[in-house]
């Protein structure tokens, strides 16, 4: 039996009101959900803010520091983990550079992301289903694709190893695939002030988006619809139960009974 569902696809696809969706029917179904949305927190599978400093990094750091870290960031054998919204000043400032995502390099990175989804699959509730959105593909594939420019096979090979790690809560995955990625985001970015400039920044930044020379809105529309291409392609060869929403925008309605079979099964 499923659980654990994870709802991917791309920018303001919908993702987060399908989660809530699949939840609520979970609920009426008569299970125990836990419904975890992008950005909320402290997330069981993902570290979302958050900075990750080794031991002999530690060594470096005013003696003041060093406490807030021991004492507020969550042990590992070989460093720690730590919340930067527990930060700010000087403190959070030293620590920017060790951010997990936007600042270590992967190969201090990909083994902590891992060790999160392991522990996640560890400590799961045997009686809770899970509803999860981006953190299979979409934080990945940010990270993979936007940030470090790795190939597909790259970045399949790092979500093969997510994929290899959660089998045993019988994954779902369900994909909000948009034909009008462009449109989606002109929509939504009418209710976002701030958040267009930025994300154009950041792909232009990246090093996919200096490596093909995206540039303003169109640039950042490009990135996206590769980015879609590649994680249809990664989701197929992945082989979990998956089911791809072709243009939900469209019939909300009608997609949703689709979903609601899907999660029946």
């Amino acid at each position: 039996m499923t659980r654990l569902f994870i709802v991917e696809g791309p920018p303001c696809s919908g993702k987060s009101s399908t989660a809530e969706h699949i939840a609520g029917r979970l609920t009426k179904m008569g299970r125990k959900v836990s419904c975890i949305d992008e950005g909320t927190g402290e997330h069981p599978a993902d570290y979302e803010d958050s900075a990750y400093v080794t031991g002999g990094q530690l060594a470096s750091f005013p003696p003041g520091l060093r406490e807030m870290v021991r004492s507020g960031g969550e042990a590992r054998a070989d460093g720690y983990v730590l919340p930067l919204g527990k930060f700010g000043g000087a403190a959070l400032e030293r620590l920017m550079p060790y951010k997990i995502y936007d600042a270590l390099p992967w190969e201090a990175e990909m083994p902590v992301m891992l060790d999160k989804w392991e522990g996640f699959v560890k400590s799961a509730e045997d009686r809770t289903v899970y509803v999860f959105n981006c953190v299979l593909l979409q934080n990945p594939m940010c990270e993979t694709m936007m940030r470090f420019d790795f190939s597909i096979e790259q970045s399949f090979e790092y979500i093969s190893k997510i994929a290899e790690t959660i089998v045993p809560m019988e994954p779902a995955v369900v994909y909000l695939k948009d034909s009008g990625i462009a449109e989606s985001v002109r929509a939504a970015s009418e209710e976002r002030p701030g958040w267009l400039p930025e994300v154009i920044k950041y792909h232009e930044n990246g090093a996919y988006g200096r490596s093909t020379g995206a540039k303003g809105f169109e640039g950042y529309i490009a990135c996206l619809e590769e980015r879609q291409r590649r994680e249809l392609e990664i989701l197929d060869r992945l082989g979990l139960r998956s089911l791809v929403l072709e243009d939900p925008k469209r019939d909300w309605d009608g997609a949703y009974r689709e979903l609601d079979a899907f999660i029946r099964r």
